[in-house]
C-alpha cells in the first residue's frame, strides 16, 4: 500500500489520500495499491507535467488527445481568464452568450461544406449520443420510421456510454455491457494492418469496401447511420487506413440514403495532417462529430456539426412535437467556449497545419529503426499519429497474450525516463502536443526503443 506516514514523500502521501476514496477510468484499481503507484501532478508546462517531488514527464500521449498546444499555454490561459470574470455558466435553453455564438460561426467557417449547424454537448461520448439519436430522429420526422439500425466497422471505438458504447467495436469495452445494448450491424475494418502480400493500403480500402457495400444495399431500408472513425481506429490500437474508402461510404451511403456520422472526436484538429479527416477524402459527412482537441485539452465540450437539410426536419410549430430532445446541463457553457474559440485562432494565426508536417516527418525519422527490431511488426504514421505494433513473432505478426502485459512493461519503463507513453495493449504510439520539439520527438524514439528492450526481452 502506498505510504500515509507524516514522513512519506508528497507524491505516496497524495497517492494514499487518492486511494482513500478516487476511483479510476479504465483502470484496475488493485493495480495502484500493490505495483504502479499513481503518479500526483501538480503543474504542466508545454510537453512537461509535473509531479509533486518535481519530476518532469514528456506528454507524448497529450493526456488522453486532447492537449494541442501545451499544459499551461498562455494563449489559452489568457482566454480563460477573461471569460471567467464576465460569465461562467447560464441555462442555454432560452439564453445564449457570445463565446457560443462566435464558437459556431468560426467552427461552420472550417468545417467540410454543408455542416451549418452546431449542437453542443460535454464531452465525445454524449457528441456520439447526439448523432445517433439525431440520425434516428430525423428518419422519424421524415416519415420513415423503419430506419433505425445502425452500421459500424469492426474494431471502431466511438465511448462508453450505452448508445456510443453500442455502435463501437472494441470487445474490451462492449462485451460485459452486451445486454444493454441496442443491435447494430457490423461491416469489415478497412484497417490496413489486414493488407495482402503486395497489396498497398489504397487497394486494401478498396477490397475491404465491399462487404460494407454489400451491407447498405441488403439494409438501406432499415438503417438510419453509418458511423466511423476517419483514417485512424484509435482505441483499437491506432489502426489506419486509406482516405479512399471514405469517399467510397460517401457516395454509398448518398446511393442508399443512408446518414453517414464522422466520428473525428480524436482525430480532428490537426491530427491526422490535414484539420479534418475528411479533408483528405475530400467528403463532407452528414454529422460530424469533434471534442477532445476542441478546447485545446483544457475544459470538456463537445459539438455535433450538420446541415440544413437534418435542421430543417426538427424545425416546425411546437404543436408538431418534433424538436431534438436531448439537454445537458452545461450545453454551450462559455468557459469551455471561450477556451476554444481561442484554439480555433491559434490554428487560423499560425501555421499549425504546416509546422505539423514538419515534426510527423521528426516522428518518422525517430521510429524509422524500431521498424527492424526483431519483435516490432510494423510501424505506421498518419499525420500526428505514429503506432509501433509489438508482436511475439515478427514472421507470422503472432501477438502477444495480452495477460503478459508488456505494453506495462513499456510504461513502467518509459516512466523512469520521464516520459508519459501509454500503450494500447501491445502498440506503443506518440500522440504528442503540437508544441513538441524535434529533440524531444528523438527523445520519444530512444525510451521507445529502449522500452520495447525491456518488454521483450522475455
Amino acid at each position: 500500500m502506498t505510504d500515509l506516514r507524516p514522513g512519506a514523500s508528497a507524491n505516496a502521501q497524495l497517492a494514499a489520500r487518492d486511494l482513500a476514496h478516487v476511483w479510476h477510468p479504465c483502470t484496475q484499481m488493485k493495480d495502484h495499491e500493490q505495483n504502479l503507484p499513481l503518479i500526483p501532478i501538480r503543474r504542466g508546462e508545454g510537453v512537461w507535467l509535473e509531479d509533486f517531488e518535481g519530476k518532469r514527464y514528456l506528454d507524448a500521449i497529450s493526456s488522453w488527445w486532447v492537449n494541442l498546444f501545451g499544459h499551461a499555454n498562455p494563449r489559452l490561459n489568457a482566454a480563460l481568464h477573461a471569460q471567467v470574470d464576465q460569465l461562467e455558466h447560464v441555462i442555454f435553453a432560452g439564453f445564449t452568450h457570445e463565446p457560443a455564438i462566435e464558437l459556431a460561426e468560426a467552427l461552420t467557417a472550417i468545417a467540410p461544406p454543408g455542416l451549418t449547424r452546431c449542437f453542443f454537448a460535454d464531452n465525445g461520448s454524449a457528441a456520439v449520443e447526439v448523432a445517433v439519436k439525431m440520425s434516428f430522429h430525423y428518419w422519424r420526422n421524415a416519415g420513415r420510421p423503419a430506419k433505425k439500425r445502425f452500421l459500424t466497422l469492426a474494431n471502431s471505438y466511438h465511448g462508453e456510454t450505452l448508445g456510443a458504447l453500442a455502435v463501437g467495436n472494441v470487445e474490451l469495452y462492449k462485451d460485459v455491457y452486451a445486454p444493454l445494448l441496442m443491435d447494430v450491424l457490423v461491416a469489415p475494418s478497412p484497417d490496413a494492418w489486414q493488407r495482402e502480400a503486395g497489396e498497398s493500403w489504397e487497394d486494401c480500402a478498396v477490397r475491404l469496401f465491399a462487404p460494407m457495400r454489400d451491407l447498405l444495399a441488403q439494409h438501406a431500408h432499415e438503417l438510419a447511420a453509418v458511423i466511423v472513425e476517419p483514417l485512424v481506429q484509435c482505441a483499437a490500437g491506432m489502426r489506419m487506413y486509406h482516405p479512399v474508402y471514405l469517399k467510397l461510404l460517401r457516395a454509398a451511403c448518398d446511393e442508399y440514403e443512408v446518414l453517414l456520422i464522422a466520428d473525428e472526436i480524436a482525430v480532428g484538429f490537426g491530427r491526422t495532417g490535414t484539420l479534418f479527416a475528411c479533408e483528405q477524402a475530400g467528403i463532407a459527412p452528414d454529422l460530424l462529430c469533434l471534442s477532445k482537441g476542441l478546447t485545446g485539452g483544457y475544459l470538456p465540450l463537445s459539438v455535433v456539426l450538420t446541415g440544413e437539410r437534418l435542421y430543417e426536419a426538427f424545425y416546425d410549430e411546437y404543436t408538431r412535437l418534433c424538436a431534438f430532445l436531448h439537454s445537458h446541463s452545461y450545453t454551450g457553457n462559455p468557459l469551455a467556449c471561450a477556451v476554444a474559440r481561442e484554439t480555433l485562432r491559434m490554428f487560423a494565426d499560425t501555421p499549425v497545419i504546416a509546422n505539423n508536417r514538419v515534426l510527423a516527418a521528426h516522428m518518422a525519422a525517430a521510429a524509422a529503426p524500431l521498424a527492424g527490431h526483431r519483435h516490432v511488426a510494423e510501424v505506421r504514421q498518419t499525420g500526428m499519429i505514429l503506432a509501433i505494433e509489438m508482436v511475439r513473432d515478427k514472421a507470422t505478426r503472432t501477438p502477444y497474450d495480452w495477460r503478459e502485459r508488456r505494453g506495462l512493461a513499456v510504461y513502467r519503463h518509459a516512466l523512469t525516463r520521464g516520459v508519459l507513453l501509454r500503450p494500447i495493449g501491445n502498440v506503443i504510439y506518440f500522440m504528442p502536443p503540437y508544441v513538441i520539439t524535434p529533440e524531444h520527438i528523438a527523445l520519444l524514439g530512444q525510451v521507445a526503443a529502449e522500452a520495447i528492450e525491456v518488454a521483450t526481452c522475455v
